[in-house]
């Protein structure tokens, strides 16, 4: 079957790209930095050197990578993923230290247009899913990944975009630096954004379509109600009848407890589809529960009145620990410190 035409590059395509614009850069740059200095090259050398002993030394114990994926962007080497994530905690570490004497910064216009990206992108992986899946014939109590066709690449793709779509959510974690909302940097929002791109790293190589649809699936639809959330919020008409911020929370959790009665299922009912992932998936899975289920507990039941006198004097409370700032928790006074 053919899959929808949807105005989105494929990862082939991002690679062919990165590649096309490689090759510009050097030509375009002067001998002194070209690449081919000895120096650079000694360090070309040695990065590749590292990446391949990298690959090596994961291929020895997670077996051989599925080919459907092979010199997709960003999915060859693990380095260019772990990095940034580094350069992510290094940022929330630091970021807080370089804003304290500074002002912040609204962001409030780039992060209209965020969070309509991050909605439209969410609706766009959450439909390709639901209708991959259903193109496939995906059961729901366990899917290999050989078993669904050419729905099985339409997956794979979309998945891609998933994964992607982590790197793009390390901004979240960035506005609030920016707008000096440090109290939202919580443990709970730094861990889940920090291992969901490795994670799906690691899921993109080895088992990139069948079971690992389905927890990408339902949070792509809960990330569609949560950014456009953010989006609408940022309208001071419209944040009175923002009426679900609270049923964001409970439809998370709900996620999570759908997922892991469904990575369950395939663990009793086996389909060929990897144990160890669904073993690990499990474990990740509890982690995810304790945690947003404590912050659930702090925000909505201990301080739920006061949470509720916040939002009806106009201040929009944060989801999860995830939210990115377009709506705040501060008071009234450092609200008026931003300049919208």
């Amino acid at each position: 079957m053919q899959s929808s035409n949807w105005p989105l590059l494929t990862p082939d395509e991002w690679g062919d790209i990165a590649e096309q614009f490689k090759i510009r850069l050097v030509k375009s740059l002067p001998s002194f930095f070209i690449l081919q200095r000895p120096e650079a090259t000694e360090q070309r050398f040695k990065m590749e050197t590292l990446n391949q002993a990298t690959n090596a030394y994961i291929d020895s114990w997670m077996g051989p990578r599925d080919t459907r994926v092979r010199g997709w962007f960003l999915l060859a080497n693990f380095l260019p993923t772990f990095v940034l994530t580094l350069l992510y905690l290094s940022i929330v570490w630091i970021g807080p230290k370089y804003m304290k004497n500074k002002e912040p910064f609204s962001c409030r216009r780039v992060l209209v247009v965020y969070n309509i990206g991050l909605t439209l992108l969410s609706f766009y992986m959450f439909y390709e899913l639901v209708t991959g899946a259903w193109e496939g014939g995906y059961n729901f109590f366990c899917q290999d990944t050989h078993s669904g066709g050419e729905a099985d690449m339409k997956i794979v793709r979309v998945l891609w975009w998933y994964y992607f779509s982590k790197l793009i959510e390390f901004m979240d974690t960035f506005f609030f630096i920016l707008r000096k909302n440090n109290h939202q940097i919580t443990f709970l929002h730094v861990y889940h954004h920090a291992t969901m791109p490795n994670i799906w790293w690691f899921v993109m190589n080895w088992v990139p379509c069948g079971h690992s649809y389905f927890g990408a699936n339902l949070n792509s639809f809960i990330h569609v109600l949560m950014y456009s959330y953010y989006g609408l919020s940022a309208i001071p008409a419209v944040r009175p009848y923002l009426w679900w911020k609270k049923y964001i929370t409970q439809g998370q959790l709900i996620q999570f407890v759908l997922t892991m009665f469904q990575t369950t299922c395939a663990v009793f009912r086996p389909c060929g589809f990897p144990m160890g992932w669904l073993y690990f998936q499990i474990c990740y899975l509890i982690s995810l529960i304790a945690l947003f289920s404590n912050f659930y507990i702090q925000t909505y039941k201990k301080h739920g009145l006061s949470r509720r006198k916040e939002y009806q004097n106009g201040s929009a409370a944060s989801l999860n620990g995830h939210s990115n700032g377009v709506s705040s928790l501060d008071n009234v006074t450092q609200r008026k410190l931003r300049k919208d």
